[in-house]
């Protein structure tokens, strides 16, 4: 079975492996305090160009996401983010179980916009009984969406300054921020994406690390005690230096951008030979993840070979999958995958 469901199914980068084995024996103190997280703090603020940015590395996107937004919200706020956000459709909850609502505003490309931020706003405060109501308390977006959607750095400007005018947070989930930035069209720096943001993280785990995620906290207010909740909501590594070695190995040479658009020119392959066939798309994506529509007599047959995300059902006789690309993706897979998609 060859796998396109997802960019995680592989282990890690060679490199950093490498260097994992190369320090393997050393001895550092735990934490996250040890100099390899030291010196991956230091690349991460050179790419974010932010000398004061806090940088903290947790194990994983739902830690991150569970972590962030805990730290942010009052007792009664909730957090407000697209329909089909992760947080909201991929995580079992794990917003609610820190007595936090997700507040989720209809989406259809994954994106929200300025406009709703700012309509959901003034709808609670307009609303004589609003104390009765979830307040909302942050905005969560993805950059790549959950259906591969990109934001401009238009529609990041507009929502960045709503959430300033309306003292709301913004918070961006980076789990695929490297083949954001490296697709087609992005006009969207690491750097615009710090400065538009209060906070942010950039992932290892679906990028070439064998798991691990990079906080980026550029508003002061939302630093103090960030590390206490860390360690409650269980994303704080005892040995934390194997996260601070696999950003260093990733962040070094540009190799966790090299790694990213691979995986995009593969997608993109993939996207060229399905749209020969007149294959119809659920979403317009310049990412890794493609969502092509397929009868169903034709995605059994290939289902023979590839395994693919299922996403929804479109009529009585096509569905939806997600065809994910990885940094890994081996080109003979793909040139594979092409040909059969040809014989359909």
């Amino acid at each position: 079975m060859i796998r396109f469901e997802c960019d995680y199914a592989e282990g890690a980068h060679e490199r950093v492996l490498r260097m994992m084995i190369e320090t393997n024996m050393e001895q550092t103190v735990g934490y996250g305090k040890d100099p390899y997280c030291e010196k991956a703090r230091e690349l991460v603020k050179k790419l974010c160009k932010v000398d004061s940015a806090d940088v903290h590395f947790l194990v994983g996107g739902t830690q991150a996401n569970k972590t962030i937004i805990a730290s942010i919200l009052r007792p009664y706020q909730g957090a407000l983010c697209a329909s089909t956000g992760h947080i909201n459709a991929h995580e079992t909850g794990a917003i609610e179980a820190t007595g936090h609502k997700v507040l989720a505003l209809e989406s259809t490309d994954g994106k929200i916009t300025a406009k709703q931020i700012q309509d959901a706003y003034d709808e609670h405060w307009n609303d004589g009984s609003h104390e009765h109501t979830v307040q909302p308390g942050l905005v969560y977006i993805s950059n790549p969406t959950e259906n591969g959607t990109l934001y401009t750095k238009q529609e990041l400007t507009e929502i960045s300054e709503v959430c300033h005018k309306c003292n709301l947070p913004l918070f961006l989930d980076g789990a695929r921020l490297g083949y954001g930035i490296m697709a087609k069209g992005n006009d969207l720096t690491v750097a615009d994406i710090a400065r538009l943001c209060d906070v942010f993280y950039i992932g290892g785990t679906k990028v070439g690390a064998l798991f691990g995620e990079a906080v980026v906290i550029t508003n002061e207010s939302l630093k103090k005690d960030f590390r206490y909740f860390i360690k409650q909501n269980g994303g704080m590594l005892a040995k934390g230096r194997l996260l601070g070695i696999q950003f260093i190995a990733l962040l070094q040479d540009n190799l966790y951008f090299q790694i990213s658009e691979w995986a995009n020119i593969m997608a993109y392959r993939i996207k060229d030979a399905l749209q020969k066939k007149g294959i119809r798309f659920l979403y317009d994506s310049m990412t890794n993840q493609q969502f092509p529509i397929f009868e169903d007599c034709q995605l059994e047959k290939l289902s023979q070979t590839y395994s693919f995300n299922f996403w929804t059902k479109v009529d009585a006789t096509h569905s939806a999958v997600r065809i994910c690309t990885s940094w890994a993706t081996k080109e003979e897979d793909v040139e594979q995958l092409i040909r059969d998609i040809d014989r359909l």
